[in-house]
């Protein structure tokens, strides 16, 4: 399965300690935590929500690398939770990273939920029928993959890159 992460140039795409800071799915000292993105458009939403990131204006001062990664086909297990904490703002990522850990206990390795960071129906693709048409509207997923990063290989599929504008309107930003 290829999945899609965006980056700071100036570190490597994956983590390989577990100096990794908390973020939704895993806690302090829990890494690594491998934070994917079923599209570039979940991966780009992801750094616009995180980085509180509204105006249109702000994009062209991004440049950041998209990775295309190859995460190999072992299933993600689902994590089951309402969907305003898969979806909530900080104050939802304790329960969330409860959930991981409680999965993690069970030893399972890769979990998958609807990315917080796309509104419902937010991951768009583009067709080609007749020039460029919408695709079918999707909830994006995020993966994440704990552990090492050794089985996991990643290609640079943009360099210095930013995110396209319309993307801003399919963010679901912190309130």
């Amino acid at each position: 399965m290829i999945v899609f992460r965006q980056v700071d140039a100036r570190y490597p795409f994956l983590w390989e300690d577990a100096r990794q800071p908390a973020a939704r799915w895993h806690a302090d000292g829990d890494g690594p935590a491998h934070y994917f993105a079923d599209t570039p458009d979940g991966a780009w939403a992801e750094f616009l929500r995180h980085e509180e990131i509204t105006d249109a204006r702000d994009l062209a001062t991004i440049r950041r690398q998209m990775w295309a990664v190859d995460i190999g086909d072992t299933p993600a297990t689902p994590v089951e939770l309402p969907e305003a904490t898969l979806t909530g703002g900080r104050e939802t990522y304790v329960a969330c990273q409860h959930a991981a850990a409680a999965l993690r206990a069970r030893g399972i390795t890769r979990i998958a939920a609807r990315t917080a960071a796309l509104v419902a129906g937010g991951a768009r693709a583009i067709r080609i029928a007749g020039g460029e048409r919408a695709g079918k509207p999707r909830d994006g997923r995020t993966i994440v993959v704990f552990g090492p990063p050794r089985d996991l290989a990643g290609w640079i599929a943009a360099d210095a890159a930013s995110p396209a504008a319309d993307l801003l309107d399919r963010v679901h930003h912190y309130r």
